[in-house]
């Protein structure tokens, strides 16, 4: 039987219970599908970084390296470890060394969900560059607790970096419904953002078949609540599509909907799916969390790694688990819960 080997890195908080749950589902659908799925879980996280003083081993790396993908829970526990530590110390690292530069999130609402919009359809693919621009970590203090401190960040946009996400997204408008939109803020940011808008246009030029919209960020996130139907594919910078994909789980109902994928589209390196809706410290006790972020996340890896019937059987039974009513109200079903509905429907 064909297998893939998994690195499982719950996390922190309500990244355990969410990833369990979308190990058992996505277990259930390999050997449906005929294949295996063999997972080595890493207790990498918060409680790591208290005993080693590290939140991944200094041989992490190397030690994913050899995975075919990686399934995220959560990191984070802000009470006791600083975020720029967390992210720093483990997300970010992964993210670059594996050259993930393809941060994919999906935005539609799922069968039963209510929305806060009036509009019920719609399907936008938001597209982030995920390893340099506004994080890129160039930057520093001086003069360190005086009048006189300064603290610098600079932003990093490379002509590779930006052309290989923008030809990314491209390349995933002309599998869709052929529409691409691109977000800068260009009149305020005339260097970095006027040069992601000529490497737009010029992309354009290759892919003629595909309708190229330009939107400033502030825009962008007002069209996204008026008409997100009207919207594909969407492409922005590290910084911009982090704030504009936080917005679109917002409008498909919330963030434990959110799913995405950290991509290395050269298959360089194993790629990471992982819900993005933090590992929520306040609720990680009640054994409320919604599991289906994280489900959806694998069913994407699912698909990256080829599996895509397997993958497309787990989509249609968190829909049909939704259009009865399961997962669709905060706080209403428990976590066990709605896995249990989720694996039913899958039969």
């Amino acid at each position: 039987m064909k297998s893939h080997k998994i690195a499982l890195i719950p996390g922190d908080g309500i990244g355990v219970a969410v990833t369990e749950a979308a190990w058992e589902v996505l277990g259930r659908a390999g050997r449906g599908a005929g294949f295996a799925l063999e997972g080595t879980t890493f207790p990498w996280s918060c409680d790591f970084y208290e005993k080693t003083g590290a939140m991944m081993p200094a041989d992490g790396i190397e030690t994913l390296r050899g995975f075919d993908a990686i399934l995220l829970g959560a990191v984070g526990w802000p009470a006791r470890v600083p975020d720029a530590v967390s992210l720093h110390g483990l997300l970010l690292p992964i993210r670059k060394a594996f050259v993930q530069y393809a941060n994919i999130r999906p935005h539609r609402l799922l069968p039963g969900v209510e929305g806060p919009l009036r509009v019920r359809q719609f399907d936008i693919l938001c597209i982030r560059e995920n390893t340099e621009g506004e994080y890129a970590g160039a930057g520093g203090r001086v003069h360190g607790g005086t009048a006189d401190e300064v603290a610098v960040e600079t932003s990093i946009f490379t002509r590779k970096g930006v052309e290989r996400i923008l030809r990314f997204g491209f390349e995933q408008a002309r599998r869709r419904r052929g529409k691409l939109a691109s977000v800068t803020k260009s009149n305020a940011q005339k260097y970095s953002m006027v040069f992601w808008d000529e490497i737009t246009a010029r992309l354009a030029t290759e892919y003629p078949d595909v309708a190229v919209s330009n939107y400033h960020i502030d825009a962008m996130a007002a069209r996204m609540v008026i008409a997100p139907e009207s919207l594909d594919v969407v492409v922005a910078s590290n910084l911009f599509g982090d704030i504009l994909t936080d917005l679109g789980a917002a409008i498909q109902g919330g963030l434990g909907y959110a799913a995405s994928a950290n991509i290395n589209p050269e298959r360089s390196a194993p790629s990471m799916f992982e819900p993005v809706h933090g590992s929520a410290p306040d609720i990680a006790h009640l054994g409320t969390a919604n599991p289906i972020a994280a489900i959806w996340s694998g069913a994407m890896m699912l698909e990256h790694l080829g599996e895509t019937a397997a993958a497309a059987a787990v989509l249609a039974a968190i829909e049909v688990a939704t259009s009865r009513g399961i997962g669709t109200e905060p706080g209403k079903h428990s976590t066990k819960d709605i896995t249990a509905a989720v694996l039913s429907a899958l039969g």
